[in-house]
Parts: structure tokens; sequence; C-alpha cells
């Protein structure tokens, strides 16, 4: 028995308990459908960085240009799809009886892989929010009848329902992933880099509290050498294979 085989048992035996479960995900599970990192040079957008568009400033600077930029990204999202490692994720939160999905991406990908408990640290790119209102609304229209788009209530611009640079993470959103890192009994840290922060802070509470921390990423990140069980590799082939062994210890096969 190799190496991974041998991880892939004793988590699948965890699993079989049926432990309080927290997931928190990071760009790579994106990256892995097809998704641009938003830092990465791939991220690039006419000469523009993502750290020079995605702020307050930029957006009532020059709406239009930042509304193109959305609109640009929101085409790439919707042409992609969510790949097994998410489907497994939707799955789990059906057959667990607490399950909780924390995610720093904005792409939705999670919902339409099925995940209906989820936490966006970030918000959601097919969220629109009133500049003068607050109202949220769900909106897929792509590409936009009108750039900058505006709210069909007041006539406010409406921004994207996403945290910009400099901007705060929702609280309520926060204080329930904060509490779900620290009741969760093993936790999923997969396709983030551990960098970044408030989230890169509740694997820490996690583990502090006695979880079992899981990292799935192919990039060794600050989190590698201190969590219980750390696969190298992507999410959309690990998940599957957990998954795979957690169903045949069910089945007694």
């Amino acid at each position: 028995m190799s190496e991974l085989e041998r991880q892939i048992d004793e988590l699948a035996e965890i699993l079989r308990t049926g432990p309080r479960i927290a997931v928190l995900t990071g760009a790579g599970i994106s990256a892995e459908s097809g998704i641009p990192t938003f830092r990465g040079k791939d991220g690039l957008w006419r000469e523009f960085r993502a750290e020079e568009l995605a702020t307050p400033q930029a957006f009532f600077g020059n709406p239009g240009l930042v509304w193109q930029w959305y609109d640009w990204r929101r085409g790439i999202i919707g042409a992609k799809e969510p790949h097994a490692g998410h489907y497994v994720l939707a799955r789990w939160e059906r057959h667990f009886p607490d399950f909780v999905l924390i995610t720093q991406n904005v792409d939705g990908f999670h919902r339409r892989a099925g995940s209906r408990n989820v936490l966006e640290l970030h918000g959601n790119i097919w969220e629109i929010r009133c500049t003068r209102e607050g109202t949220i609304a769900e909106n897929t229209e792509c590409p936009f009848r009108e750039i900058p788009p505006h709210c069909p209530s007041c006539g406010a611009l409406l921004r994207p329902n996403v945290v910009w640079f400099g901007e705060s993470l929702p609280s309520e959103t926060l204080e329930e992933a904060t509490a779900a890192s620290a009741t969760c009994e093993v936790m999923f840290v997969i396709g983030t880099s551990a960098y970044v922060q408030p989230a890169a802070s509740l694997p820490v509470i996690a583990a502090e509290r006695g979880a079992k921390v899981v990292e799935i990423n192919p990039e060794p990140t600050p989190l590698s050498s201190t969590a219980d069980f750390s696969f190298q590799a992507k999410a959309g082939e690990i998940l599957p294979l957990i998954d795979e062994r957690l169903l045949a210890g069910r089945t007694g096969t």
C-alpha cells in the first residue's frame, strides 16, 4: 500500500464516524475549472492588475471600467463548470449531519454544484448591490445590457456584491465561519495559500480546538507541515478518491 493510499484509508476511517466538518476553499479549487486566479498572471486585464480595479476608489472613479472587468470575469466563469471536487463536497453536505463550507471564492461554483450551506467570505460575483439602498439581488445577465448598471428602484449605481480591497469581510459571515472552525472535528483546507487573513486563521482555530486538519493543495503552504493530512494534489483528483474509499467502507467492500 502506498503512502497516499494509507493516508486516504486513515482519513476515510475518521470520516466514517460522522464528525462535524468544516471546509475552507480558496482560488486553487476554482483554478482547476479554468478560472484565472485573482492575483496570478492570468488575472491581468487590459494591463490592469486586480488590485487596481477591485477597490471602492476605482469603482467610484470609473464605474464603467470596473464593470467592464467584472462583465469579462462573469463571462469566463459562466463558460466554465464545477469539477468533481465541487460535487464531492456537495454530496458530503447531504451525508454529514454537521457540515459547513466556507469559501474565499466569488464564482458561485459551490452553489452550482449543489452545496447549500455555503459561507461566502468575499461575496458572490453573481449578486449585485445598490450603492444607495444596500439591497442585494441575484443577477446572471452576461453580458450586461447597460454598463455600468443602475438600480431599477432608485437609479443609483449597482456594484458587484463582493468584498474589495480596503473593505471588511461581512461580520456575520465571518462570525459563522469562525464558529464553524472552532467547533468542527475535521477541517479541510482546499486550494488556498493559507496566507490571506482572516481566512488563514480559521484552520489555526480548528487545530487549537483539537480538530484534524486536512490540506489539499498542489503546492506546499505554511499549513503543510502542521496539517494532520497534507495531500499535494488537485482537489478534483483527491476528493473523489477519498469519497470512493468512504463509500467502499459504507458498503463493506
